[in-house]
């Protein structure tokens, strides 16, 4: 069940529920590759050298990725279901509309990952950090991000439900157009955002965080500050 945690004013503010993962022992992949609409199940992916490899809309279940290169691989419309991401690490992976559920991101290293039009649904990704996210138009539900780097993210159109920044260092995000429900960002170790400042409605921030963002509220609706 969910949690809810007291908001300032009194208001509630529903906690995400996160995934439990309880794993098969899995099996060492033994094959020579991804492969589109491949269907994987119950493996393990050791220091896995998937770059460049094409496995759009392939089926991850019960599935352990440790320690593998992604490095242009391309997983669109994929779907990642009760697995485990450990040490992945690459630079332009896509992903684009895929769907992950009940997954857990640990000590990722990340960059310009496609991700738009995705589902993430309870998703944890704690530590590591990921430049230029593009979560454009996705849709977030149950996401906690816990102490990892988000280098401008990019949340343009996407929809955030119960989603958690928990320590984590959210640097130039853009929240244009994103619709936000049940945010909770008081536990972000830095919040700067760089566009989007107005579709705060619906999140929570602390008093501190709201301190820091006031210039920026404060150019949103055109209010000159002086002395």
């Amino acid at each position: 069940m969910a949690r809810e945690r007291s908001a300032t004013g009194g208001t509630g503010t529903k906690g995400a529920r996160r995934p439990e993962l309880r794993l098969p022992a899995p099996e060492r992949f033994e094959g020579d590759g991804l492969e589109p609409d491949g269907d994987y199940d119950g493996l393990e992916f050791r220091e896995a050298d998937l770059s460049g490899q094409v496995g759009a809309g392939a089926r991850f279940l019960d599935c352990v990725l440790t320690g593998c290169a992604l490095d242009g691989t391309r997983l669109s419309r994929a779907r990642v279901l009760d697995s485990a991401l450990t040490g992945v690490r690459g630079v332009g992976t896509d992903l684009a509309e895929a769907t992950l559920r009940d997954v857990e991101v640990t000590d990722a290293r990340l960059g310009g990952t496609q991700l738009h039009g995705a589902v993430l649904e309870r998703v944890l990704v704690r530590g590591g950090k990921i430049d230029f996210l593009n979560l454009r138009s996705a849709r977030l539900k149950d996401v906690v991000f816990e102490g990892c780097v988000l280098v401008e993210p990019d949340f343009g159109g996407a929809r955030l439900e119960r989603v958690e920044f928990v320590d984590c260092a959210l640097k130039g995000a853009d929240l244009s157009g994103a619709a936000l429900k049940d945010v909770d960002l008081r536990g972000a170790a830095s919040l700067e955002i760089a566009r989007g400042v107005d579709r705060l409605s619906g999140a929570v921030i602390s008093t501190a965080q709201l301190l820091d963002l006031a210039p920026v509220l404060a150019g949103e609706m055109g209010i000159r500050v002086e002395g």
